[in-house]
Order: C-alpha cells, then structure tokens, then sequence
C-alpha cells in the first residue's frame, strides 16, 4: 500500500513538473518585459527579420507612393533598397528595440487592466519614431531633424480577444505558482511514505527526465504547427526566428529537466548495487569428508 500510494504521487508529480514549467516561461519569461527585449533584440541582426521588415515596410511605402504619383512603380526598386541598406543600420536595432519594448508594454498594460476597455490595444509609435530621429541626428543623417514625430496608434489586438487573453494571463499566473509547489510536495510525500525509497525515487528522476523529452519535443511540434497556420502573406523564416528566440529559454528547462532527471535517476541505481552485494546471501560452504574409523581399516 505504501508503495502504490508513493507510487501515485510520484505520478502525479511528474505530470504536473513539465506544465508547471509551461507555466512558469509564460507567465515570468514573456510577461516580463525586460526578458522579452533581451530575447528579441539579437533578432534586429537576424538575415530573415531584416528581409521581412525591408518587405513589409518597402510595400506600404511603394503602396503610398504609387498613390500619390499615379501608379508610378519606377521608385519601387530604390525604396527598397534604401530600406533595406537602413536594416544593417544602428538605427535599425535602435527602431527595433524601441518598438518592441512599446509593444509589449502597450500588451502587458492590457492584460494587466481590470478596467474594461471597449477598443483594441494599440501602441504609440512616437517614442519609437523619436528615438529613431535621436540615433540619426547622432549619425549626422541629413534632414534627420525634420523626421515627424507624430503619435500613431497602431491596433495590435483585437478587441474581441482582450478579455480572453486577460483571463489566460491571470490562469497562466496562477498556475506557474502553485503547479510547481504542488510537484515537489508530490515528489517528496511519495519519496517518503514508500516502502522502498531508492526505487521510488529513480522513478521520479526517470519521470522528470521524460517530462523533459516531452516538453522538448512540444516546443517542436508548437514550432511546426505555429508556422503552418500563419497567413500565407506572412514571413515564415523571420516567425520562425522570433518563435525559436521566444522559446529557447523554454527548451533549455526542458533540457535541464532531462539531464537532471536522468541524473538522479542513474546516481540511485549506481549507489544501489553495493546494497544488493551486501544483502547477497553467501554460497554455502562445500562439505568437509569425514574420516573414516580407525577399527575400519585393515
């Protein structure tokens, strides 16, 4: 009985290690701000990003100048080119960093309201245009200083899919707290109350690490599928880079939870065969002849 009921907690407790670290990255990796720029910043240097915002930018811009100049495409190549060349620009990483940061506080405040907006989150982007104006002013740009700052909100959610996300963001945080509390107090009742300790806890350490496998290979098939529903105007080497920069914090627990459980696992099972010498019965001792009488003998 006791090691079925240890048993079951150390089941119970594997299960919840691998969402409770799910948990955990949402709710303190990506909700928090400082984290998510650093994770998104190397990105500005990334080959697949630069091309996707010197296409995105380079068409609105194209777009709007062949409105204003009657369907004139001949300025469509150089635009382009000029976007492109201010990608490899500090000023870029410097727009990049900026817009991002803005974005993700403009998110964060949303989820964060408990006061019901009835409109969609937007994201001013002034501070980023000033900053972008700053950083070529330094540069000695021309007619840098004649850049507009003006305040545009841009609609970065929806505002049907605000109150579901609040309510997910607050699930997330609630979960990233008690699942990994409620692990290790499974992992250690179970441990303690079974009969053979040793054996119950390798199998803790083996259903940790395959709690760390499967994490693994969840941020792999959540890569797989993330990029197959994106729209087909979409850039799918710059989602994928920023979704494997997004979750590589992810990935590392999962491996940590892998090594480490096959760690404990292994260090249980080396440390149990000088036990089982010693419990080893001796072989019975082969038996000694008996002399014969000295009255028998002739």
């Amino acid at each position: 009985m006791r090691d079925a009921i240890g048993a079951v907690c150390v089941a119970v407790a594997c299960l919840l290690v691998p969402l409770g670290v799910l948990a955990g990255w949402a709710a303190y990796g990506l909700a928090d701000t400082g984290r998510y720029v650093r994770a998104v910043t190397p990105l500005a240097d990334d080959p697949a990003v630069r091309e996707a915002v010197a296409d995105a930018v380079g068409d609105e811009v194209v777009r709007e100048l062949e409105t204003r100049t009657a369907g004139d495409a001949a300025v469509g190549p150089f635009v382009r080119d000029a976007i492109e060349s201010f990608t490899r620009t500090d000023a870029f990483r410097t727009a990049w960093e900026a817009g991002n940061r803005a974005l993700h506080d403009a998110v964060l405040h949303a989820l964060r309201d408990d006061t019901p907006s009835g409109g969609p989150v937007t994201v001013d982007l002034a501070p980023v245009t000033a900053q972008v104006r700053q950083r070529l002013e330094a540069d000695h740009m021309p007619y840098a200083h004649r850049i507009p700052v003006a305040h545009t909100q841009v609609p970065v959610v929806r505002a049907e899919d605000v109150a579901g996300l609040r309510q997910g963001y607050r699930l997330l945080g609630t979960a990233a707290l008690w699942l990994p509390l409620t692990a290790a107090t499974l992992a250690v009742t179970g441990v303690a109350v079974a009969a053979s300790r040793r054996r119950t806890l390798t199998a803790a350490g083996l259903g940790t690490a395959l709690g760390g496998a499967l994490l693994a290979l969840a941020v792999a098939a959540g890569r797989r599928l993330t990029l197959a529903d994106l729209p087909d105007d979409v850039h799918r080497p710059a989602a994928g880079a920023v979704y494997d920069a997004l979750t590589a914090t992810l990935r590392t627990a999962s491996w940590l939870l892998l090594a480490v459980g096959a760690a404990v696992a292994l260090a249980c099972w080396l440390t149990s065969r000088p036990a089982r010498r010693r419990r080893r019965p001796a072989p019975p001792a082969p038996p000694t002849a008996t002399p014969a009488p000295a009255g028998a003998r002739t």
